[in-house]
């Protein structure tokens, strides 16, 4: 049975090599295994987009890929097209989630080989492919039915984690990712991949300082807990929720501020 396929992009030359699809379908398909998402493609567009519907019908973007890397995540059957007509839309299969798995672990087998610190893992105390705090939190509601999170505050830390994702692929700061909540990073809208999500990560974080800062960087990318963030920081039971939508809100704003500013480019 045929199925609508991605129009080829590239030569044999233009390929990107393995090292490198692994690395953005690690970070796509981690994306794509969340409930609701999937990776839409235009004809002629340069990259795809990685969405998530929710129960509300609406849509919110979560990332970008290029659209050779969508590609050959098709062509490895780690994704498959649903939805035809003039946007594609591809969702993940089940050898696209067992590679994920395969993916993760090699990444953490990695990282401990090169980590000398025992309670690295400990540290990092996250999921690897479940349900993310912050799109569980965006289902919550208040007592009068309004939504817990406004939309504005779901965008920004999605699109903090995703350039949270784009600058792991880099090296990691020294002194780990904490010490861009205090870095000076001089704003350079010519910094591009890993560098410049970095930067722009960096810049987010110092504009809301320790506290704030910290409950982004581990719930919307680190894929923290609440209640572990809570213990972590010697907060009060249940408080990291509340101080989580403050961080959010200032994070609107900061990318808000970016954009008319003309940054806040992915990428």
């Amino acid at each position: 049975m045929e199925t609508p396929q991605m129009t080829a992009l590239t030569t044999a030359n233009d390929w990107p090599d393995t090292t490198a699809i692994d690395d953005e379908a690690r970070r796509v398909l981690r994306r794509l295994v969340e409930p609701g998402a999937c990776l839409a493609v235009a004809e002629g567009m340069e990259k795809a987009v990685i969405v998530r519907e929710g129960e509300d019908g609406n849509t919110i973007r979560t990332g970008t890929v290029d659209s050779i890397i969508a590609e050959s995540m098709a062509l490895r059957d780690w994704i498959a097209c649903t939805a035809s007509g003039r946007v594609l839309r591809y969702r993940i299969t089940t050898a696209g989630r067992t590679a994920l798995k395969t993916l993760l672990a090699a990444s953490e087998n990695e990282k401990a080989r090169a980590s000398s610190d025992e309670d690295a893992d400990d540290r990092r105390g996250r999921p690897t492919v479940a349900e993310s705090p912050l799109s569980m939190l965006a289902r919550r509601r208040d007592r009068d039915g309004s939504r817990f999170l406004a939309p504005d505050m779901v965008r920004a830390g999605e699109r903090l984690r995703e350039e949270f994702e784009i600058a792991s692929m880099g090296s990691v700061p020294e002194g780990g990712w904490e010490a861009l909540l205090t870095a000076s990073v001089p704003s350079d809208g010519s910094l591009r991949g890993a560098e410049g999500a970095q930067a722009r990560l960096a810049a987010a974080l110092a504009d809301l300082g320790p506290g704030l800062g910290d409950i982004v960087l581990r719930v919307c990318c680190q894929l923290e807990g609440l209640e572990s963030v809570e213990k972590r920081m010697g907060w009060a039971a249940r408080s990291g929720k509340i101080v989580l939508r403050i961080a959010l809100e200032r994070l609107a704003r900061h990318f808000e501020r970016e954009s008319v500013a003309g940054g806040g480019l992915i990428g």
